[in-house]
């Protein structure tokens, strides 16, 4: 793809990516014209990253850096987050939200790496490979069909049937399993999953339980000594969404006894900050329990995926203003319109700004050419096309507004 010519602007709007985010996001910033691009390898503790965001218009990370309330006030030139992957409770995103500026992930191009790794471990777990694998690694023999089984046939019970939850169900079926799935929504089902009433009848039917489900004050410890308890004995467990929906003392206790055949985990409570650092758990007494470092979506094609999609929604923000797919603002899609400046008015949402934003409009001769508006609960989004001779002046009168907590012309 040719690079378009260059803007003064574009040339001075910096863009820092943090924790190895792939190369293909580096490469859609060359293509769209952005050329203050900084890529590194790791995260920053706090104080090193509110220093190295002055004059930051973009920040792409991945799961490991903790943008703060303090952090993000501190970016006064911050425009857009990107987070290279799925979660976003890394981020305060109200605070975001407050200081005007959109958070944008990539909710589906790791689907199917994170429901192949499920599956995977399924087969291993049921046939009790990763236990086999540990003792002849030290010189034990265990040539044995004992608790191992095939997986067609077996009952999937997956918690959460979201973009990873429902594709591991149709895989899962492919396989001759039978499905079910707890979700707090209403789901449409694909093929022939069946959806549960409770968590409870969900673990006393399944053969293997799989978490996918977000962080929240509701999913915090959701499997504990009673759901491990209600599991039927030789169940297996997966978690493959996020460290704290699991209450892993008490899991370790369920391995320990026997009444679990196994477990795989690959997200925990507090993780390495860096490949330097120990990994510390519990569960690294138990050779039926695969432990792995947060790889669920980690697989090349997937983060190649990631790149580009989250690069393109923050170079689609910050060169049109559109907001579609954020997770924490009004979504607006916006066409191109060309001979106009686009204004980006971004305020509180409180009665009578668009009215004001109109009058004053009115009341300096400015001719809309095109105009857009979306809401949420705390915040309002308009984007206003006007001639391009009236721009200038049109933004610095709209900095008046009540209310604004940002307006700037985007071209």
């Amino acid at each position: 793809m040719p690079v378009p010519k260059l803007s003064l602007g574009k040339r001075n709007i910096k863009v820092l990516l943090l924790e190895g985010v792939h190369p293909s996001a580096r490469q859609s910033f060359d293509e769209a014209g952005y050329q203050n691009v900084e890529c590194l390898d790791t995260s920053i503790p706090t104080d090193e990253l509110i220093d190295k965001l002055q004059g930051v218009y973009m920040l792409g990370i991945r799961s490991r850096s903790q943008l703060t309330e303090e952090v993000i006030s501190s970016a006064g030139k911050l425009i857009a987050i990107g987070c290279f992957c799925i979660g976003t409770n890394q981020v305060n995103l109200e605070s975001a939200l407050v200081m005007g500026v959109p958070v944008f992930n990539a909710p589906f191009s790791n689907t199917r790496s994170v429901a192949e790794l499920v599956i995977a471990e399924s087969i291993l777990l049921l046939r009790g490979v990763p236990e086999k694998n540990a003792l002849a690694h030290r010189g034990i023999w265990r040539k044995s069909a004992r608790d191992s089984h095939e997986i067609r046939g077996k009952t999937l019970g997956i918690i959460g049937y979201g973009n990873i939850g429902s594709q591991i169900s149709v895989l899962a079926e492919g396989l001759g399993m039978k499905v079910f799935y707890y979700d707090i929504i209403s789901k449409l089902s694909l093929g022939n999953a069946v959806q549960l009433r409770s968590l409870d009848e969900l673990l006393r039917v399944s053969d293997i339980v799989s978490l996918h489900v977000p962080e929240t004050p509701v999913t915090r410890d959701m499997i504990g000594a009673h759901e491990l308890a209600t599991m039927r004995p030789g169940t297996v467990l997966l978690n493959a969404s996020r460290g704290k929906v699991i209450d892993l003392g008490a899991l370790t206790e369920s391995l320990r006894s026997g009444h679990l055949l196994g477990a795989a985990i690959d997200v925990y409570p507090q993780e390495p900050k860096s490949n330097d650092e120990e990994f510390r758990s519990p569960l690294r007494e138990f050779d039926n329990c695969i432990l792995t470092p947060h790889v669920g979506g980690s697989t090349l094609e997937a983060q190649e995926n990631i790149g580009r999609e989250v690069a393109s929604k923050l170079i689609k923000y910050c060169d049109n203003g559109s907001t579609i797919t954020s997770v924490n603002f009004p979504e607006v899609a916006l066409p191109a319109y060309p001979d106009s400046h686009r204004i980006l008015h971004i305020h509180r949402n409180i009665p009578g700004v668009l009215s004001e934003i109109n009058t004053l409009f009115s009341d300096n001769k400015i001719n809309i050419n095109a105009q857009y508006l979306q809401t949420n609960e705390s915040v309002g989004y308009v984007v206003t096309d006007v001639n391009r001779a009236q721009g200038t002046s049109a933004v610095a009168k709209l900095r008046c507004v009540k209310g604004t907590i940002r307006a700037r012309i985007l071209f």
